[in-house]
């Protein structure tokens, strides 16, 4: 009876943590947004509007939960869970500590890979569900750039799998001598516009367009429903960030005394806030530059990083042990820097619309005629 016991509270921890961190996010994201647009943000409910989050639960909970007659009502009913599921299973394999038990799964990059695909089904399951026209018009759209940012996202894992010659985040996180953040900047970037992208966030988030679309998939949803979507939406930056932080930043490593979990929620933190400052200050692209973007310029700086690393590693690595020594990942770091800084210039240039720049005006003739006639 031991494991199903643990099993049973280790999951309640989690579920519950998230959702409680979930929700101090969402206060987070709203009060930082504000101070960025130049306003206030929620500040009526608690202390700086702390309990705004509850708020919100508490309103969602009490509407009513509608379901369109013609709605297919199973599906319909099933595509929010199946999109927050997916954002607890991630947590269950990031390694928290050295002695973490539900971090030590051989297999975590290939397990996250595989669970977080099922967005791509739970979303078009909502748009298809609801028999809006607008909501599965945004399910497509959804569909097409998860499956599109799925495979530069992929290569870019494939790099740090290849580097740890471990698929196992426990086993990535010991091999981060150097953290790979420094040794494949081009993978972390590649990656984490991937990841922006998979979250349908700004500038990627044209699945909500409300100019044409409405609320997308969502636009049929109310009440509970709506509620765990909009959960499913926001926990998706904390889980990003807790598997970037694993794979790119070392994970719980850092320096003593300070404990490895309390540096695992610093690194995780001030990516989250990267996002979030994208998300404020960066403009909204078109669907076709989004998919353009996506195969002609992250799919080519994935390719480029992944064989790179392929080509530092066979030429570095010990001839008996197979081994990295901290040295050559700062050799690698160096040269790294520089081939990311060199193809991501030459692909802004070939990629770049220069000749959609405006033209010098030139004033007309007819101008200021009654001041010349004067």
């Amino acid at each position: 009876m031991a494991y199903p016991i643990a099993a049973v509270a280790m999951a309640f921890l989690v579920i519950n943590a998230m959702v409680m961190t979930t929700a101090l996010y969402t206060w987070f994201e709203r009060r930082m947004l504000g101070r960025f647009q130049a306003r206030l943000g929620p500040n009526r409910w608690g202390p700086f509007g702390l309990f705004q989050p509850f708020a919100d639960v508490l309103k969602l909970i009490a509407k009513e939960d509608i379901i369109p007659d013609t709605a297919d009502k199973p599906a319909f009913t099933v595509a929010p869970i199946m999109l927050l599921v997916p954002m607890f299973l991630v947590f269950a394999v990031i390694p928290l500590g050295t002695d973490s038990f539900l971090g030590k799964l051989n297999i975590g990059v290939l397990f996250i890979v595989g669970v977080t695909g099922v967005s791509s089904l739970a979303i078009f399951t909502a748009g298809w569900a609801s028999r809006n026209k607008y909501a599965m018009f945004g399910a497509m759209r959804a569909v097409a750039m998860l499956i599109s940012y799925e495979v530069p996202m992929a290569l870019a894992l494939t790099g740090v799998v290849i580097l740890a010659g471990s698929m196992s985040l426990v086993g990535i996180v010991d091999a981060q001598s150097v953290p790979y953040l420094l040794v494949q900047p081009l993978g972390f970037f590649v990656f984490m516009t991937a990841a922006a992208a998979e979250m349908s966030r700004a500038p990627f988030d044209m699945i909500e367009a409300e100019s044409e679309l409405g609320g997308g998939y969502v636009t049929e949803y109310a009440g509970i429903k709506f509620a765990i979507l909009q959960l499913a939406e926001f926990m998706a930056p904390i889980a990003t960030a807790a598997v970037a932080t694993v794979l790119f930043l070392g994970g719980t490593r850092g320096f003593d005394p300070i404990p490895g979990p309390v540096w695992f929620v610093a690194k995780a933190f001030v990516l989250v806030f990267l996002m979030l400052w994208i998300r404020a200050t960066w403009p909204r692209l078109r669907v076709d530059q989004i998919m353009g973007f996506a195969w002609k310029a992250l799919l080519p700086l994935a390719l480029v990083n992944m064989f790179v690393v392929a080509i530092e590693l066979v030429v570095l690595q010990d001839s008996e042990t197979g081994a990295l020594t901290s040295l050559d990942l700062w050799i690698m770091t160096a040269v790294n820097w520089v081939i990311a800084v060199a193809a991501i210039v030459v692909m802004a240039n070939v990629l770049g619309q220069r000749r959609l720049r405006p033209e010098t005006p030139v004033p007309s003739p007819l101008a200021n005629m009654t001041a010349e006639a004067d």
